[in-house]
């Protein structure tokens, strides 16, 4: 199984393999004691149940993640191309699972050009203005108050407005402040407000 790292194409898709292996096994581990503890002592009245017992607490926390992730759908290729293909080189991430107080939102791909932050999600309950002061006050309080974020579930209207940010982004990352960062000390502003939002991404 190839991973895929956050932030990529196929991400929603490698995660839902990898968390359900890492959960069967996690299961499987308890169910062995339980059965060797058994087989052993010819009663479920040992030592053995109780460390089967309390491994299953880890598992069914993996079992909650696992859960979660199934609940998410994967971005189709046909939308990713089209995205990849309006953004050109502009920083952009895809199938982020944007996690916040009230809702976890899936974020199908969002764009980065200098103080312009474009999502698209196709989440019917997530509520764009709550995300998108969401999204700012993270920024904001990682230092990029400027941060101008906008939430679609329009997609023609988001690839527009991708292909409008490509087309002039030398003009969105003009005159804006920035200070490298000692944590990514090698990365650009663009690429730092973009790991941010991996950040607060599952």
């Amino acid at each position: 199984m190839k991973k895929t790292a956050k932030g990529n194409w196929g991400y929603i898709k490698y995660e839902k393999k990898k968390r359900f292996l890492i959960t069967f096994f996690m299961f499987l581990l308890p169910l062995g004691i339980y059965i060797i503890g058994y087989l052993t002592v010819k009663s479920r009245l040992n030592l053995f149940t109780v460390i089967a017992i309390l491994g299953c607490l880890p598992a069914c926390r993996s079992a909650v993640g696992l859960i979660m992730m199934l609940m998410q759908k994967p971005m189709p290729a046909e939308r990713y191309e089209e995205v990849k293909k309006a953004a050109g080189s502009l920083v952009t991430g895809y199938e982020l699972i944007i996690t916040a107080y009230e809702h976890t939102s899936l974020v199908e791909a969002a764009v980065v050009c200098g103080d312009q932050i474009v999502c698209y999600t196709p989440d019917e309950k997530t509520n764009p203005p709550y995300l998108e002061k969401h999204i700012r006050q993270i920024l904001s309080s990682n230092g990029y108050t400027e941060a101008q974020v906008k939430v679609m579930k329009n997609w023609k209207q988001f690839l527009q407005r991708v292909s409008v940010l490509a087309a002039n982004a030398e003009k969105y990352r003009e005159g804006l402040p920035f200070t490298p960062d000692e944590r990514y000390p090698s990365l650009s502003r663009d690429e730092v407000i973009y790991h941010i939002l991996l950040a607060i991404s599952l």
